[in-house]
């Protein structure tokens, strides 16, 4: 099994910054994908931000571009997310995602971290 740990979220005003990272351990052969996803009250959970396993393709939700960064660190099977320039619509829960491979030739299964609050308020 793969358990996801994340860590960074908290209470911040807008403009500011954080900075959330995710690390995963246990069966990691390989990771294909992380990401990180949103969920603020009332409203279903979206796309934040996605980057490949090897760093070279990243993806962003238009409202975030710009503004935060995805980066990943193989040796570290961790992903981090730096949010810059912080505003209130950016409150949410934050959930890591990871598409990792248990083995050589095991299909990639989808994991989820426990989430991490991040709050924008003045």
């Amino acid at each position: 099994q793969v358990q996801l740990v994340e860590s960074g979220g908290g209470l911040v005003q807008p403009g500011q910054s954080l900075r959330l990272s995710c690390a995963a351990s246990g069966r990691v052969f390989s990771i294909v994908a992380m990401g990180w996803y949103r969920q603020a009250p009332g409203k279903q959970r979206e796309l934040v931000a996605t980057v490949s396993g090897s760093g070279s393709t990243t993806n962003y939700a238009d409202s975030v571009n710009g503004r935060f960064t995805i980066s990943i660190d193989a040796a570290k099977n961790t992903v981090n997310l730096q949010l810059n320039r912080l505003k209130p619509e950016d409150t949410a829960v934050y959930y890591c995602n990871a598409k990792i491979r248990g083995s050589l030739y095991a299909a990639p299964a989808d994991y989820w971290g426990q989430g991490t609050r991040v709050t924008v308020a003045s």
